[in-house]
């Protein structure tokens, strides 16, 4: 544990008794068993998990443990044996519980600490001290005023029924002395529940008043014949043994001796089929669900565990001595449960030999992956049943194999499989790991010698029927872990030959999660950062350009050398990435946002739009007139025939010919004729450059889009199978290629008509889902505007609330040039727009647009301290995150370079707030396939495109009015049960034959 690491100590016997006592009696229906505290327990277990995970909740707990008593005899005992002794034993219904509540702890994955001899208040001090002592911050989670004699500035108490944080000043207000009094204060009040006998007739407020009189307890006893009161005076005296005994029984040990140090505390990943067992053997069914939906499993796929229960002597309530799970030697258990090997004899950070944790684990794999060879005279090629059928057995027995194929194209809805390849870690050689064996399995490699199609099928291959049953079987067994890089490529060819994968990791994935907006995230790249090795080019295998061939004509023992390898590669970055989700507490974000959506993508490319080919004929045709009267205008203003097309050539006639003031040139010594600047030029009243950007966009639409959809119609399938890409953005968005169906624009008349020719197919229509103003509302909920909030609260027009605030109009009758101007300020400051940006956006003075943005942040204060808030944030941390806790770096926030770091800095304020949209409309999309089948829509809607804010569905003619509500529900309440926002999330959702009409 550091300075900046934030430790939770969960008093659990507090809790025990809070859910106890607080809730009506609860019995398991099977045989019941009274479990009501239990549930009680596992409830608000969840409720501070859920909420500690959260990091746009408050706090977030790197570290966290809940510490009961052991029994109750103490130390505490032999120093006064009444201590305590007016308590009732627990009741019946209470005893066999206290061992259930151990049991659900451990389901939480969490350490449940206790220590004979002392209580939980001591071991929680004992913590909070040590944590405290090497600069991190503590959080108690209790209301327990025996703790309170343990907050400082840098620990805290937090009453999780009140959410109630406890702090210094609190305890102030509360008791009338500072945290470091309490143990006087309790000393002299005495206390009942625990029979400390304390100062007959001292009550709180007197004893706060005394202290602050004497300042401590022994300078009170000194002094205590200078008391006026006689009878308080007397009382004082004659108890002042008691006084100092009772000092003695509240004051907390902070020197309990401890068998978890504080780093074996860290707070581990959720697992969920460990935590669904225990509920489901409880029959805790409500808290099952939300637990499934949280943790993206299958509750019905998983059994009830064995929970053993005890009942009277063997169920002692605090006594109830359970032994603490021993650490994995040798191991680390990962996400799913199951150990995964480190080096055998390192020391992990608790000092136990061949423990690790995930930190200690992604460091020493680094290291060892770092320095070790690629010996490819090691891969093998597998061309008989025998050997395949030994490979999937021993992926089997390992339970993790590497995956990848290879084909005849990079379009995977019309790749041919010619082969796959498969690395495993052989574990019962080297325990490190790091002893890897991979193959490759030729199935379609081609001699391209004898007929028109290639040649025939190469000798000494197994046979696509033989290899394909065996590959589905592998592929499909949910017991082995597969591992691939840029899986949906692999996922969406093989659901094509009749595979569905299951159970699988993506590096790429991994990656992006860990270290987005640093780098690439490929195989190559990412071979070269984490592995110091450069991966046989595809090049040097098929050959480039004229001499390119296609993988089915490739050798195959030049293919199994390039194939295997990926395969290595692959299983090397996954030893080495995926214990740094854990380290990294990025194992949620990958679990809910990016592996989950994986397959969900790979069925919307799967299935296509449907694009009417005449309409985009008819488009073409009056794009290609238009920018035809374009040119004619274009050569009139420019006094004579040019190439419009050539910067060159528009540089000399805008800046040399005409003269216009505003030009640049590039490096190349060439006029820039950029965009902004033809806006630019646009804007300040110039004809040509403004018909030169309308040229430019007609060209590029029909080039684009009109001429070149057609040609991306599947031959088979009829429709449009665009590819999404997870991994391609900094903040989480998609991004859409082969065609682009993201960049349509839809500000003009001739970009909207571009969506009337994606059409619904006969008997269906299709349904636009578009989330309104998402980024304002999450700007709203992030930065806490209380009049945005209130305004998205209410349902009225946020751009002329924005206006009547800033420019004190009335709301009604407000000019629409007024609303406009708001409107423009509202997402340019998500952007950080600058007043020169604003400026030319409103064809304004600069100045003007100076004042607006002032005023704005005056009206909107809380906007800016978000803005302050997370540069700083990205400064200290190099990185920032979504409300999901996805992070985004900023590897360059602290750059010299005066634009760089300005660059950044603008980036690190939208980034929150773009991302945390992005991460919205994932979770709507991994959660709608399953909330349609449940609707029994599964077969009838189907999730075609996503753009952005946007979802299209295509929907048979009969269900879109059952699927409407369904769908706008699923994307409203996309974000529960993990994050309630401040504000409304708002979809709108129409339907009609083509996309436009229904957008």
């Amino acid at each position: 544990m550091k300075k900046g690491d934030h430790l939770f100590l969960v008093d659990g016997s507090g809790f025990i008794f809070r859910a106890f006592h607080a809730l009506p009696p609860l019995t398991r229906k099977s045989d019941g068993l009274p479990v009501g505290a239990v549930s009680g327990f596992c409830n608000m277990l969840w409720k501070l998990l859920t909420d500690a995970r959260d990091t746009s909740v408050g706090v977030t707990p790197t570290h966290l443990a809940v510490i009961f008593d052991y029994s109750a005899k103490t130390f505490r005992k032999d120093l006064y044996d009444a201590y305590k002794a007016n308590r009732s034993t627990p009741p019946d219904e209470l005893i066999p519980q206290f061992g259930l509540i151990r049991h659900a702890t451990r389901a939480f994955n969490l350490p449940c600490i206790e220590t004979e001899g002392f209580e939980a208040d001591d071991i929680i001090a004992t913590y909070a001290r040590q944590a405290e002592a090497v600069g991190a911050d503590v959080t108690i989670v209790s209301s327990d005023k025996d703790l309170m004699q343990l907050v400082t500035p840098n620990v805290h108490m937090y009453d999780s029924m009140k959410d109630k944080q406890i702090a210094v000043p609190d305890v102030i207000e509360k008791w009338g002395v500072a945290p470091e009094k309490m143990i006087d204060l309790q000393a002299m009040t005495g206390d009942s529940v625990d029979n400390v006998p304390g100062i007959p007739g001292i009550g709180p407020k007197t004893a706060a008043q005394l202290l602050a009189e004497y300042g401590d307890l022994d300078t009170l006893l000194e002094r205590a014949t200078e008391i006026k009161q006689e009878k308080r005076r007397q009382a004082i005296i004659e108890n002042a043994d008691k006084a100092r005994l009772s000092r003695e029984l509240v004051r907390l040990r902070t020197d309990v001796p401890l068998e978890l140090g504080l780093e074996a505390l860290i707070l581990e990943p959720q697992n969920g089929p460990k935590l669904i067992g225990f509920l489901k053997a409880m029959q805790f069914t409500s808290l099952t669900r939300r637990v499934a939906d949280a943790c993206d499993c299958d509750a019905s796929a998983i059994d009830a565990i064995d929970v053993p229960v005890e009942w009277g002597a063997a169920a002692r309530g605090p006594d109830l001595d359970i032994a603490q799970p021993e650490p994995v030697a040798g191991g680390i258990p990962d996400v799913a449960g199951e150990s995964v090997p480190v080096p055998a004899k390192a020391n992990g950070a608790n000092g136990r030999e061949g423990t690790f944790l995930p930190g200690d684990l992604a460091k020493a794999r680094a290291e060892a992956f770092a320095s070790l060879p690629f010996d490819h005279s090691r891969y093998a090629t597998i061309r008989d049943v025998a050997t395949l059928d030994k490979w999937i057995a021993d992926a089997r027995d390992t339970g993790l194999v590497a995956f990848d194929t290879e084909t005849t194209s990079l379009d995977a809805m019309q790749a041919e499989l010619v082969g796959f390849s498969m690395a495993i870690a052989e574990n019962d050689k080297d325990p490190t790991g790091t002893s890897i064996r991979a193959a490759y399995v030729p199935i379609g490699h081609k001699t391209g010698i004898g007929d028109l199609l290639g040649g025939g099928l190469a000798d000494n291959q197994i046979p696509m029927r033989d290899a394909l049953p065996r590959l589905k079987a592998l592929l499909e067994d949910e017991s082995i872990l597969k591992v691939a890089q840029n899986l949906k490529y692999d996922y969406l060819l093989m659901k094509r030959y009749g595979v569905e994968t299951k159970n699988f990791d993506d590096t790429m994935l991994i990656s992006y999660v860990l270290d987005a907006g640093t780098g690439a995230h490929g195989m190559d790249p990412l071979s070269e950062k984490f592995l110091g090795h450069t991966p046989i080019a595809y090049k040097d295998v098929a050959g480039s350009g004229k001499s390119n061939i296609t993988f089915d004509l490739v050798d195959i023992d030049r293919a199994t050398h390039y194939a295997a390898e990926d395969a290595d590669i692959t299983l090397r970055l996954w030893l080495v990435l995926k214990p740094r989700l854990a380290a990294e507490k990025l194992t949620t974000v990958y679990e809910r946002l990016e592996r989950p959506l994986l397959p969900v993508l790979a069925h919307m490319e799967a299935r296509g739009v449907t694009v009417d080919r005449q309409i985009l004929s008819r488009l073409s045709g009056d794009l290609a007139q238009g920018a035809a009267a374009l040119e004619d205008e274009i050569y009139k203003l420019a006094g004579g025939r040019f190439t419009i097309g050539s910067p060159k050539q528009l540089g000399d006639i805008l800046f040399g010919k005409m003269g216009l003031a505003g030009g640049s040139k590039t490096k190349t010594g060439q006029w820039s004729t950029s965009a902004s600047v033809l806006e630019d030029l646009a804007a300040a009243g110039f004809e040509l450059p403004r018909k030169i950007v309308d040229w430019r966009q007609l060209t590029k639409l029909k080039s684009t889009y009109t001429d070149a959809l057609p040609g991306y119609i599947h031959p088979e399938t009829k429709r449009v199978h665009t590819s999404y890409s997870l991994a391609s953005t900094t903040t989480g968005r998609l991004s859409s290629s082969e065609p682009n169906l993201q960049n349509i624009p839809v500000r003009t008349a001739e970009g909207r008509k571009i969506r009337t020719a994606f059409i619904s197919t006969p008997g269906h229509k299709l349904i636009s889902a578009d989330y309104s103003q998402i980024e304002l509302r999450v700007l709203a909920h992030v930065a806490e505007i209380p009049q945005l909030t209130q305004a998205f609260a209410d349902g009225v027009d946020i751009h002329a609330m924005t206006a009547s605030e800033m420019f004190s109009v009335p709301v009604e009758g407000m000019p629409s040039e007024v609303r406009r101007r708001a409107k423009a300020i509202n997402f340019g400051i998500i952007y950080g727009i600058s007043a020169f940006g604003l400026a030319n956006q409103l064809s304004i003075e600069r100045s003007e647009a100076g004042d607006y943005i002032k005023k704005y942040f005056e009206r909107f204060p809380g906007i800016r301290d978000y803005m302050d808030s997370r540069k700083q944030m990205a400064r200290d941390k190099g990185y920032v995150e979504t409300i999901f806790g996805r992070r985004i770096n900023y590897p360059e926030i602290r750059s010299s370079n005066p634009s760089v770091r300005a660059f950044n800095e603008r980036a690190a304020i939208n980034a929150p707030i773009q991302g945390s949209a992005a991460d919205i409309i994932r979770r709507a999309m991994i959660k709608m396939e399953p909330a349609l089948a449940e609707a029994g829509l599964g077969d009838r809607v189907r999730m075609l495109l996503q753009v952005h804010d946007e979802l299209i569905f295509e929907v048979e003619d009969a269900d879109v009015e059952k699927a409407t509500p369904i769908i706008v529900s699923v994307m409203e309440n996309a974000t529960m049960p993990a994050l309630e926002m401040r504000v409304p999330l708002k979809v709108d959702a129409r339907s009609a034959t083509n996309w436009d009409e229904a957008h």
